[in-house]
């Protein structure tokens, strides 16, 4: 059984990338055990090989993380988005949150590179951001569109608002460290035999289904 790690948090983003890489990986005749961690220790287990892989992160991590190989197959889009409590919060790129304190999960490293030198908090969980937000400690919170609105709803919020336009949006890839190499033809035949059968649109309407209908 190989030991793939990912973010601290579990949320629809996760939910869907691990249902469809268990049932690829199951296709090669292997299992996988999705191991949550916080966002830079799992991406640093996943390099040293203390685990087997990284479940999904944006294309390049290979330029920092060197021993992981991407699976060149996108899982699912990312798509980075404000949330606040308040409407009027002009999101004009990256340049325009300067001037707001923010939060977001430590080890996005998309957040990470684009926010340095503003003022802002990283946290281990999703929910940990929103209690902020909440409590009025902070102004934003940067999160993936589908991962903040499941937040919002199992802390049970009203008022908070996905402010437009999104920062950035991005296809995510199943990484697996280079001692196994082998796998990324063979997953990557396999993942586009799921995209060819629409089983991963099937997975992200199933999840993302459960989300709406659950309600606030």
């Amino acid at each position: 059984m190989l030991r793939i790690s990912t973010l601290l948090e579990d949320d629809p983003a996760t939910t869907i990338a691990s249902l469809i890489l268990r049932e690829a990986y199951a296709r090669l005749g292997m299992q996988i055990q999705v191991i949550n961690m916080p966002g830079e220790r799992s991406l640093i287990s996943a390099n040293t090989g203390f685990t087997d892989g990284e479940l999904y992160r944006k294309a390049g991590l290979d330029a920092v993380y060197p021993n992981l190989l991407m699976v060149p197959v996108a899982l699912l889009h990312y798509e980075i988005v404000a949330f606040s409590k308040t409407v009027d919060i002009p999101i004009l790129g990256w340049e325009s949150l300067r001037p707001y304190r923010f939060d977001f999960v430590k080890g996005i490293k998309i957040i990470e590179d684009n926010t340095a030198g503003m003022r802002f908090e990283t946290v281990t969980t999703m929910r940990q951001a929103f209690t902020k937000l909440e409590l009025k400690r902070s102004e934003l919170v940067l999160a993936n569109r589908v991962s903040g609105l499941a937040a919002i709803q199992a802390l049970k919020l009203s008022g908070v608002h996905v402010l437009a336009p999104p920062l950035a949006s991005f296809p995510v890839f199943h990484y697996v460290h280079k001692q196994h190499a082998d796998l990324v033809p063979r997953l990557s035949k396999v993942l586009e035999d799921l995209q060819q059968e629409k089983f991963m649109l099937r997975v992200h309407r199933q999840v993302l289904d459960l989300l709406t209908s659950a309600g606030p």
